[in-house]
């Protein structure tokens, strides 16, 4: 007989579905939260405690708790302890009834599977406590909610997705991954018709910073001041402009204008929404920058195929401005990935679509000879100044599928040389890891790339040859340091 009450287990924090949701901005202070299949309610009782309305049901641990609407609803780890498919399918319709604004939707993976004491049962397995589990691939979840529920699921992260019940809602979300983060240009003379208004002309420096456009009069609040004191919208602009210079704001439309193509690029995943369908700022964006959402659909199509162009892709790898580029791959910063070719952005973004965010990346894989992206974590590269990795996920664009590695109790992991490499030119402190770079080369030991590679033969090389790493700073082993007095 399975189990199920076995499933729920106790934690100290937050389950990762409702950390994702709140990271992503899904979870705020202004909403209520059902969660679905709670367990033991350790999610409901941290989010109290952060003052969000949060309340549970759950069959086993909580049958008498309130099941009723929720503008957030979290259905986490719940469908893979379900040994009947039929019955799975249930339970993720009735949480959608319950559900007014948002699904969150986590199930367990194949990546994660480690087959220890498991018997097969239908489509999953029967553990050594009696309890079922049932892992999907990535693709297979996606794919499996879409048919259940006939809506359109968002990878949030690898076995994560949220649904959304507004379509305007889903799209505004979607696109907000692909944005660039800018920061307004600096004011740079004075000018006392600017000063005068500045409280006024703020929101108007933040909206076009945000959209690369001048706002239409209702999208901002002070939208009818600004036109009654200046006569209009680009009146306004225009004081911002003398006082911050016009280069910059060029820059800024261009970028939120290549923001817009990746979106559109990757909207075809699994297609692209009707212009009707989409919010009215992104109809606003798509009018500023196109001449039409069909001459807009078209330049994303053929972005889009060009990503799909392994040779293109190569080449873009190669004349990457910043990057280690190897010979089967371009590895980045995942802080620099906004800044690669959009024909980068899109390939990259493939496999976030398919997979969500990876929490934790700092550095992105991107193979130059076949579809293959690599989120790869290294927690202490800022400190470290040879960091191990911890983990890795591979996503295979043709197979769909994930692949989980991890490295964290390993003893000798990987590790990272010439940091600099990886991070675009304004990295805080690139000229450190620079420096440290050129003081290793000069010592001889970066010379065989080939025996460094691993945390034990590095130390071990470094040793040898006489030296040893306080920080990012590489210092003899015979130095007598200063005697305090």
């Amino acid at each position: 007989m399975i189990a199920r009450d076995r499933t729920a287990i106790r934690r100290n924090d937050l389950s990762r579905p409702i950390r994702t949701a709140l990271s992503d901005g899904i979870i705020s202070a202004d909403i209520d939260l059902l969660d679905y299949g709670c367990g033991h309610g350790d999610d409901i009782r941290y989010l109290e405690q952060a003052g969000i309305n949060a309340f549970g049901w759950d069959p086993a641990h909580r049958p008498d708790g309130p099941r009723r609407r929720a503008s957030i609803v979290n259905l986490g780890y719940v469908v893979n302890v379900i040994e009947d498919a039929a019955e799975r399918a249930d339970c993720v319709r009735s949480a959608w009834n319950f559900t007014g604004g948002k699904l969150i939707l986590a199930a367990r993976l194949k990546s994660d599977l480690v087959l220890k004491d498991f018997e097969i049962l239908d489509d999953g397995y029967v553990t050594r406590l009696q309890t079922f589990q049932k892992f999907f691939e990535q693709q297979e979840l996606r794919e499996w909610i879409q048919e259940v529920l006939g809506e359109t699921p968002v990878a949030a992260a690898p076995g994560i997705f949220y649904i959304f019940r507004d379509p305007n809602e889903r799209e505004q979300f979607v696109a907000s991954r692909y944005r660039s983060q800018i920061t307004a240009p600096r004011i740079r003379i004075s000018d006392k018709l600017f000063e005068g208004h500045q409280t006024q002309l703020q929101e108007l420096i933040s909206f076009v910073t945000e959209r690369g456009r001048l706002p239409e009069q209702q999208e901002i609040g002070t939208g009818q001041e600004l036109i009654s004191i200046f006569g209009s919208m680009p009146r306004a602009f225009q004081i911002i402009r003398r006082v911050t210079g016009r280069e910059q704001w060029e820059q800024i439309a261009k970028e939120r204008r290549t923001d817009l193509l990746v979106y559109l690029a990757l909207g075809r995943f699994p297609r692209r929404p009707k212009f009707s369908a989409l919010p009215r700022d992104l109809q606003n964006d798509i009018r500023s920058f196109f001449k039409s959402y069909k001459a807009a659909a078209s330049a994303g199509d053929a972005l889009l195929f060009e990503a799909g162009n392994m040779k293109r892709v190569n080449c873009a790898c190669a004349e990457a401005e910043f990057g280690k580029l190897m010979p089967s791959a371009l590895y980045v910063h995942v802080t620099g990935m906004n800044k690669l070719t959009p024909v980068l952005r899109v390939y990259e973004g493939c496999a976030r679509v398919l997979s969500g965010e990876v929490a934790g990346t700092t550095i992105v894989k991107l193979r130059r000879d076949e579809p293959k992206i690599s989120y790869l974590g290294y927690p202490t590269f800022d400190i470290d100044a040879h960091p191990s990795i911890e983990f890795s996920v591979r996503i295979d664009l043709r197979s769909f599928n994930i692949k989980n590695r991890q490295f964290k109790d390993s003893s000798n992991p990987p590790v990272l040389h010439r940091k600099e490499l990886f991070v675009p030119s304004d990295y805080p402190n690139r000229a450190l890891f620079e420096a440290l770079t050129e003081a290793e080369i000069s010592h001889g030991l970066l010379d065989d790339s080939n025996t460094i590679g691993l945390k034990e033969q590095w130390n071990e090389s470094v040793r040898r040859k006489g030296w040893k790493l306080i920080g990012h700073e590489l210092i003899p082993i015979n130095r007598i340091e200063p005697q305090s007095t």
